[in-house]
């Protein structure tokens, strides 16, 4: 980790954002931070600044929250790193999207090797900042060269505090023109101007589609809510459309659900999309709770292991370098400590997670995005009509309800109906949860999970415990037998059950819409018509071609609070052209043509 004083950024990078809607930079060294705070200092001071900017920051070894905010508590920029310190996430390997100054300047936090990390970016990168030495050693192979190139906007500017024949050699075949030395013959200034304009992936080209920054969301679900704010981030007003009167009224209307993030050794897409996801969403709930007043607890989620040893598992959380921040091993004795319940076996703890109230952090997002979005209820939404340029919402009798260049559809299952010839393997699974009368039953401190889930007490002097999961089950009614299945997992979870009638018990009915490979589907919808043209590369999603405009936000399934800020901040991305906050395996895995991909795979 590198620390001292920041290196100024040179002037001929930070003119281009002037009077821009959105600029962005790389730097390739982020060390304590102290050239990422001139620079977010040098945009303040600006008065002819961009209205947003966005910092791909790449650092193998960043800073702990406590040792940020060490290296700059006598800083001339002190409020500026208290409020980067405030934001620090827990390090774990992956992006970190920290948004700061009320959303306007984002930093998108990389942590491991730039010749590893470069590949993993998603972006249009105006400015690079780049310090050679933090690259790879020399000689420096043509693929990192190349990433810089994929990464470039057009006129990008670089800056990189090197004139090696080397890296001036490299950056002209990548596509960069150079145009001159330092006087000392340390500072390269390049402009991205390749002789072939290279043709960017579908599914990576499709932001900045509209001159008119609005969008219609179908759908006031998370799902939908998370979207309005997301966009407003970027820049981007919305009308949200639901046929119930109110917001999250349908899939998000249980009293309380928990969120967390997941560990396995594999340490596969799943568990990688949801140690990102738990991360914003911690800090979504936190504003929720703390900002809006919502109920909710952010004191962690235990989730009990009934197949490893204490000692396994830690040994694992250690072989993957997760900080004790995100996950840790617990044993029985303190499980029991932080439960309060006398459970026996270890557990896996993750302080980051809790519990909220699904309505409550919905209607949150509607208010973190203030003026730039309108809630319209009671509003059901026949079909989906394209008219030149434009996307129009039509009602039963053909009448449209409003119109624009960009729609996103998250309205869960709903979605497939107004697309007609999408082909998601998304289904309808029915899910029944069970109200308890909290006097007299024993619960936990923290949320607990594993055969079933057991909630704290929640307001009301109600305890709440399930789920069943039925798939393609269209039952609206509450059923006993799903109050005896969940008492049922309560038993395995807890060891104990309450002595009730199931025929006098309180309980909702709900429905998750799943994909069957249990992630969800976010992005820009596939063009059915097009995909039937010969000739196209559709084996990886990526390339399949994309209808302009719409977008599709779904396939939350049990994880709506721990999915809902990342997914929406995704799909901003794509809408905006900011960068995305997802590595680029992770994105494939939840784009929204995965599944043509696949099958086009399989012939």
């Amino acid at each position: 980790m590198t620390s001292g004083a920041a290196t100024p950024t040179d002037p001929r990078l930070l003119a281009g954002w002037r009077r821009r809607e959105s600029f962005v930079v790389l730097q390739t060294r982020f060390g304590s931070g102290h050239n990422f705070l001139a620079l977010w200092n040098a945009w303040r001071q600006d008065p002819e600044r961009s209205a947003r900017l966005h910092v791909i920051a790449i650092e193998p070894s960043p800073p702990t929250r406590e040792a940020l905010a060490q290296a700059h508590r006598a800083s001339l920029l002190a409020a500026l790193a208290q409020e980067l310190a405030q934001a620090w996430p827990p390090l774990t390997p992956n992006l970190h999207r920290l948004s700061l100054d009320a959303g306007r300047v984002q930093l998108l936090l990389a942590i491991g090797e730039a010749i590893r990390c470069l590949p993993e970016i998603v972006a249009e990168v105006d400015g690079f900042d780049i310090d050679p030495s933090r690259l790879t050693p020399e000689p420096w192979p043509p693929r990192l060269f190349k990433a810089l190139g994929r990464l470039a906007a057009p006129d990008a500017t670089l800056v990189a505090r090197s004139a090696a024949r080397a890296l001036r050699d490299g950056l002209s075949a990548a596509g960069f023109v150079v145009h001159s030395e330092g006087s000392a013959g340390e500072i390269t200034l390049a402009t991205f101007a390749p002789k072939f304009k290279p043709k960017r992936p579908p599914a990576r080209a499709v932001g900045r589609v509209a001159a008119e920054r609005h969008a219609l969301i179908v759908g006031a679900g998370l799902a939908g809510c998370a979207s309005a704010w997301a966009l407003a981030e970027q820049g981007w007003s919305s009308t949200v459309f639901d046929s119930l009167p109110g917001v999250a009224e349908a899939a998000s209307g249980n009293p309380a659900g928990l969120f967390h993030g997941i560990f396995n050794r594999q340490d596969g897409v799943h568990a990688r999309f949801n140690r990102a996801a738990a991360s914003e969403a911690q800090r979504a709930v936190r504003i929720a709770i703390d900002e809006h007043g919502v109920a909710g607890q952010l004191a962690g989620v235990l989730r009990l292991e009934g197949g490893h040893s204490v000692e396994a598992m830690r040994a694992q959380i250690e072989a993957l370098g997760l900080p004790a921040d995100f996950v840790q091993a617990l044993s029985a004795g303190e499980v029991r400590n932080v439960s309060g319940l006398a459970l026996d076996g270890p557990a896996w703890f993750y302080p980051g997670g809790g519990w909220v109230d699904p309505a409550g952090l919905a209607a949150s997002f509607i208010r973190r995005a203030g003026a730039m979005t309108r809630f319209q209820g009671g509003t059901r939404i026949a079909s989906l009509r394209r008219a030149g340029e434009q996307w129009q919402l039509l009602d039963a009798h053909g009448q449209v309800l409003a119109q624009a260049a960009v729609v996103v559809l998250a309205n869960a299952l709903d979605a497939q109906r107004l697309l007609v010839a999408a082909h998601w393997p998304l289904h309808r699974v029915r899910g029944q949860t069970t109200l308890l009368p909290a006097a007299g039953l024993p619960l936990p401190r923290v949320p607990i999970t594993g055969a079933g889930y057991l909630m704290p007490a929640l307001p009301g002097e109600m305890a709440m415990c399930g789920a069943t999961s039925q798939r393609d089950d269209p039952d609206v009614a509450v059923r006993d037998q799903d109050h005896r299945d969940n008492i049922a997992r309560l038993l395995r979870l807890t060891g104990s059950v309450p002595h009730v009638d199931p025929a006098t018990l309180q309980g909702r009915v709900g429905w998750r819409c799943v994909a069957d490979d249990r992630l969800p589907v976010i992005g820009a919808v596939p063009d059915e018509e097009a995909l039937r043209r010969p000739g196209l590369r559709l084996d990886q999603a990526r390339f399949v071609p994309r209808s302009p405009g719409l977008f599709v936000f779904s396939g939350l399934a049990s994880r709506g609070i721990t999915w809902a800020a990342l997914g929406a901040q995704t799909l901003a991305s794509l809408v905006s052209g900011a960068p995305c906050p997802l590595e680029a395996s992770l994105f494939d895995a939840v784009d929204a043509a995965r599944f043509d991909s696949r099958a086009a795979r399989r012939g």
